[in-house]
C-alpha cells in the first residue's frame, strides 16, 4: 500500500511538471556563455490555428508559417485574426526569410499583412506558392508585385544566414507539404507542420521517414511536432479508403451527387473526379476557393482527368441528374460558402432536388458543429439523401493519430519536445504520452503563444515573453479593434441598443416636441410602446424634481445622467441593460 501512494505521488508530480517548465526565476539554469537557439510561438499554441513559429539565433531570424485563425463566439464583426507582428517590428533586421510548410489557410493566411510590413524572401513550395499568389492578388495586386516568393521543392535546403533549412517531404490533405528541419550552430529543430503517415497516398510517395530518422542520428535538439489528433488512438486511415466509400456511394446513387470538402484537399477532388469518370458523370465544380485550388493543381499537373469530365454551370441543363457530379464548398456550414446557399435556396443557379445524394466529405472543425447540422436538417428537409463522417468512412484525416506521432518522435529522437498546433488539452496529452514514453518532464515544454523558450544543448530556459494574443481583423482593419470594442459588440448583441434625441430650449427652459426614442435588439415589438412609455415617464420625472428645486434642466437633463436613469429604469423593468446612446440637441 505505501509503495502504491509513493509511486502514485511521483506520477503526479511528473505530469504536473509539464504544464510549467523552467517558470519560475529561481527553476531557471545557471547562465551559459553558449547562444541559446530561440524558440518563440506566435500562434499554433493552445488554439488550432494561426500558426507561425520564430527561431532565432544569435541576431538572426527565420519564421515558420505565417497563418490566420478564426474569431469565438464571443468576438462579433470581427473577420479573421492573425498573428501579432510586435516583436518582428522591433527585430525587423534580424528576418533573413519566411518559409512555409504548406497552403492551408491556418499556415498562409496573414501572409498579405506580413508582406505589406516586411520585406523579406518567402520560401514555398509549388503549389503552396500558387495559392499564396491567389490570396496576394486577391487581396492587393501591389502585394504580389512586392512579394519576393521563391519556389523550392521536398529535399532542397536553404542557407539563411546561420540558418540551414532542409524540406522533408511529408503527407497531408494538400500537396506539396513538408516539414522543416532548422538547423544553426545550437543545433536542429525540426518543424512537423500539419502531418500523418500515409503509406499508400492517392499520388506521390509515402511521407520520407528516412530523412527523419537520418535527422535523428545525427542528434535533434528539438521536435515541435503537430497535435491535432493526439486523442485519437492508432493509425489515421488512408486517403486511399476515401476512394473506396466514394465507388460504392457512385454505385448506388439514382440522382445528383453533391460533395463537399475543404478546398484544399487536392486529393479528395482527384478521387470524386476519378470516381465520376468511373460511372461516367459530369463535374461541375462551385465555389471560388474551390476552383482556384484546382485550377493551381491543374497547372502544376496534380490532378489527372479527362477535360470533357468537367463542365461549367451554363451546361448544366445538358445533362440528367444521374451523369452529373457537383463539387461545392462549405464543408463548415460557412453562411456564403455553395453548399450553404444551396441548402437554404440561396444559390442564383442550383437548387437542392428530392433525390440527391449529399456527401460532407470532411471533418467537423470544433465550434462549427451547429452551423454544420443546421445545413445537413436543411438538406434533409429538401429530400437529400445525406451522407458524413457519422454514416461512412467519406473523410480521411490529414493529421496524424497517435500511433503516427509516436513514430515521429521515436525516429526524431530529439532532445527537447515542444507539442504545437492544437489547443490546450492536446498539447498537454501529446507531452503527458511523449513523457510516458521515457522522455524527461523537463526536457517537454507546453508554451503559450509569445512565449520565449532558449535551448541549449543540455537544457532549456524560460527568457520571457512577447505579444502573442493575435490581431482581430474586421473588414481592411488591422489592430483598431480593442477589448472595449468587442464588449461594446457583446452589449449590443446580447441585449441591444435604446437611442434617445431630444431638443432643449436653454432660454425658455423646456424640451422642445417631443423626445425621439428608439429601439433594436432590446424588446420584442409587442413591448415596445410600453417602453417608450417608460422612458417619458422617467424624463417627466427627472424634469419634475429639477423644477421643484428651482434649477434650470440643462443641469440635470446631461446625457449622463439620462444613461444612467434610463438603464436603472429599463433594468427595474426587463432585468437587462441595453446599451443607451443619448443624443442633447442644446438650442
Amino acid at each position: 500500500m505505501t509503495n502504491s501512494s509513493g509511486k502514485s505521488s511521483r506520477k503526479k508530480k511528473k505530469d504536473q511538471n509539464l504544464t510549467r517548465p523552467y517558470r519560475n526565476g529561481s527553476d531557471l539554469p545557471e547562465e551559459s556563455n553558449d547562444h541559446p537557439l530561440r524558440l518563440i510561438p506566435l500562434g499554433g499554441m493552445h488554439e488550432v490555428g494561426k500558426n507561425m513559429t520564430v527561431l532565432e539565433y544569435e541576431d538572426e531570424i527565420v519564421i515558420v508559417d505565417c497563418g490566420m485563425g478564426f474569431p469565438d463566439s464571443d468576438m462579433p464583426g470581427v473577420d479573421v485574426i492573425i498573428p501579432d507582428f510586435t516583436y518582428l517590428r522591433e527585430n525587423r533586421h534580424k528576418i533573413k526569410g519566411l518559409f512555409i510548410t504548406h497552403g492551408h489557410e491556418d499556415h498562409i493566411g496573414a501572409i498579405p499583412w506580413f508582406i505589406d510590413e516586411f520585406d523579406v524572401p518567402l520560401y514555398a513550395t509549388p503549389l503552396t506558392i500558387k495559392l499564396i499568389e491567389n490570396k496576394l492578388e486577391s487581396r492587393n495586386k501591389k502585394l504580389l508585385l512586392k512579394a519576393d516568393l521563391r519556389q523550392v521543392k521536398a529535399g532542397d535546403i536553404v542557407d539563411a544566414g546561420k540558418f540551414s533549412v532542409r524540406f522533408i517531404h511529408i503527407n497531408h490533405s494538400v500537396p506539396d507539404s513538408v516539414s522543416l528541419a532548422l538547423s544553426c550552430p545550437a543545433g536542429t529543430a525540426i518543424v512537423t507542420g500539419d502531418f500523418k503517415v500515409d503509406y499508400t497516398p492517392i499520388k506521390g510517395d509515402p511521407i520520407d521517414l528516412g530523412t527523419f530518422a537520418e535527422l535523428g542520428n545525427q542528434g535533434v535538439l528539438a521536435l515541435i511536432s503537430d497535435s491535432t489528433n493526439i486523442e485519437r488512438e492508432g493509425h489515421s486511415m488512408s486517403e486511399s479508403k476515401v476512394g473506396d466509400a466514394f465507388s460504392e456511394i457512385f454505385a448506388n446513387a439514382s440522382g445528383r451527387i453533391i460533395i463537399t470538402t475543404f478546398a484544399s484537399n487536392v486529393w479528395r477532388l482527384q478521387q470524386v473526379i476519378t470516381a465520376a469518370e468511373r460511372y461516367n458523370r459530369k463535374v461541375l465544380i462551385l465555389g471560388r476557393s474551390m476552383l482556384n485550388t484546382f485550377n493551381a493543381a491543374t497547372e502544376l499537373g496534380y490532378v489527372d482527368y479527362n477535360p470533357k469530365t468537367i463542365i461549367n454551370l451554363n451546361e448544366l441543363d445538358n445533362y440528367t441528374p444521374e451523369q452529373l457530379v457537383l463539387l461545392t464548398t462549405g464543408s463548415q456550414g460557412e453562411p456564403m460558402a455553395a453548399l450553404t446557399r444551396l441548402a437554404f435556396s440561396e444559390h442564383r443557379s442550383v437548387e437542392i432536388m428530392t433525390g440527391d445524394t449529399v456527401v460532407l466529405s470532411s471533418s467537423m472543425i470544433p465550434g462549427n458543429e451547429t452551423a454544420i447540422y443546421k445545413v445537413i436538417d436543411a438538406l434533409f428537409r429538401k429530400g437529400a439523401d445525406v451522407i458524413y463522417h457519422a454514416l461512412a468512412d467519406v473523410h480521411a484525416s490529414g493529421h496524424a493519430f497517435r500511433d503516427e506521432l509516436l513514430l515521429m518522435n521515436r525516429l526524431v529522437r530529439p532532445q527537447f519536445f515542444i507539442p504545437a498546433h492544437g489547443e490546450y488539452r492536446m498539447l498537454y496529452t501529446h507531452a503527458k504520452l511523449i513523457n510516458d514514453m521515457g522522455t524527461a518532464s523537463e526536457n517537454i515544454a507546453i508554451l503559450k503563444n509569445g512565449d520565449i523558450l532558449e535551448l541549449y544543448p543540455d537544457r532549456m530556459s524560460f527568457a520571457g515573453f512577447t505579444e502573442g494574443e493575435g490581431i482581430p481583423i474586421d473588414g481592411s482593419g488591422m489592430g483598431d479593434i480593442d477589448e472595449y470594442v468587442l464588449h461594446d459588440r457583446r452589449l449590443l448583441a446580447d441585449d441591444g441598443v435604446v437611442t434617445i434625441a431630444l431638443t432643449l430650449d436653454k432660454e425658455k427652459d423646456e424640451i422642445l416636441g417631443q423626445v425621439d426614442i428608439q429601439t433594436r435588439g432590446f424588446i420584442y415589438s409587442s413591448e415596445m410602446h410600453h417602453i417608450v412609455d417608460i422612458c417619458r415617464e422617467r424624463l417627466d420625472d427627472m424634469g419634475n424634481k429639477q423644477r421643484k428645486r428651482g434649477k434650470p434642466l440643462v443641469y440635470a437633463l446631461t446625457e449622463k445622467n439620462i444613461k444612467n436613469e434610463i438603464q436603472k429604469a429599463l433594468f427595474e423593468y426587463t432585468r437587462r441593460r441595453p446599451v443607451v446612446i443619448v443624443s442633447i440637441n442644446l438650442l
